[in-house]
């Protein structure tokens, strides 16, 4: 199973229309969270989340609908709101379990989600190839990009970025055949210099191109550092002059995104179809971001989306895909002797203080990566030696 994301060609009319169903999904959401946190206030009332919510879906449909107040919620598909609530439970059931450690849900806001989900309750619909799709219960719109080959699907979502809509869906997929790679396997050691560098000597840098956008981006943000949107609770109406920044602001986001994406994209197939084995290191990514010095930087490259696409990647290509473990000093480590010693990160040159190796600070960790085996007893009692900074 693989997704399929095709951005919409939409005139001022469907976008407002996508819109007003974005602000009802959000509006059900957030009623459905409000009354959830409320009840928890009657200790007398024991019930599981999901009692709680199917009540709260009942009082909904039944009583909330058919007051005049909100009476323009009828206008808008039944879909909408059923899925809204159905998130809301996934939310929960994903707080609740201690594997997966999500956050509690909390209220969507109408500047960072605009989104809503629709489905067919009728079961899978066919989704033709060519440049139109029919949503269920939304109708039909154009795509700027053809369908490939005809499918079939159940559940779909329509989501905004900057002024573009998008819709993907999930399709089912017969495996690939297995894949014949040139090489064995190869070690990868992250950087904020050098995004990649492989043990094979190969070195990946970011595109320039995401360096200009950034500047252009702290550019346009300086330059119109006191215009604000407006407050709601002070009834402060936004200028329109900030409404047209604002908007220049998230196309820029939106493009340093793009090009992020495209990088990471083409630089993970060609990792995939090349190497039979990819080890990378198991980076605490939360830890890392804590640095106030090197976050932004971490953010802007990517780290994590970079290891998500191998992941995946894993079964269309038929490839492997290690994790080091995060305590592996792979940086402190010559990769000749095994030797241990101290690497400020100003130091980007490794002298090795045993056996005199000279070598590149993130080549020696790239081919240490490349070395570590779970069993091999020499690297991984290096662990344990690591000298404490």
């Amino acid at each position: 199973m693989f997704g399929i994301k095709r951005e919409l060609k939409v005139n001022n009319k469907e976008a407002n229309w996508l819109s007003q169903c974005a602000g009802f999904s959000r509006f059900v959401y957030n009623y459905g969270l409000g009354i959830m946190k409320s009840s928890w206030e009657f200790e007398d009332i024991k019930a599981s989340d999901s009692k709680r919510l199917n009540t709260i879906k009942k009082v909904f449909n039944n009583v909330t609908k058919k007051n005049p107040d909100f009476a323009w919620c009828n206008k808008y598909p039944a879909r909408i709101y059923q899925n809204a609530f159905r998130n809301l439970a996934k939310a929960f059931s994903w707080w609740r379990n201690p594997k997966i450690k999500a956050q509690m849900p909390k209220f969507k806001k109408k500047r960072h989600q605009c989104s809503f989900t629709v489905d067919d309750s009728n079961g899978k619909r066919l989704v033709k190839a060519g440049k139109t799709i029919n949503i269920p219960t939304m109708g039909t719109f154009r795509l700027k990009e053809a369908i490939p080959y005809d499918c079939i699907s159940q559940t779909f979502t329509i989501s905004r970025e900057a002024d573009n809509w998008f819709v993907s869906f999930k399709v089912d997929a017969c495996p690939m055949p297995a894949m014949k790679h040139t090489q064995q396997k190869v070690g990868i050691d992250l950087g904020v210099k050098c995004f990649a560098t492989l043990s094979d000597r190969t070195k990946i840098e970011m595109p320039k191109s995401i360096k200009k956008a950034k500047i252009k981006q702290s550019l346009l943000q300086w330059r119109n550092r006191k215009k604000v949107l407006g407050n709601g609770q002070t009834k402060t109406q936004p200028s329109q002059n900030a409404q047209k920044y604002y908007q220049r602001l998230r196309k820029q986001h939106k493009h340093i995104g793009n090009i992020r994406e495209d990088f990471l994209q083409k630089q993970t197939t060609r990792l995939a179809q090349t190497y039979q084995e990819i080890k990378i290191e198991d980076l605490n990514l939360s830890g890392m971001l804590a640095n106030h010095k090197l976050a932004e930087a971490i953010a802007l490259l990517g780290f994590y989306r970079f290891s998500e696409l191998l992941t995946y990647k894993q079964e269309f290509h038929g490839f492997k895909l290690t994790l080091v473990d995060r305590w592996f000093p792979s940086s402190k480590t010559c990769h000749k002797c095994d030797h241990i010693q101290d690497m400020p990160l100003r130091e980007r040159v490794y002298v090795c203080g045993s056996c005199g190796n000279i070598e590149d600070r993130d080549l020696n960790a790239a081919i240490n990566i490349e070395r570590w085996e779970p069993g091999n007893r020499t690297l991984s009692m290096a662990i344990d030696q690591t000298p404490v900074d």
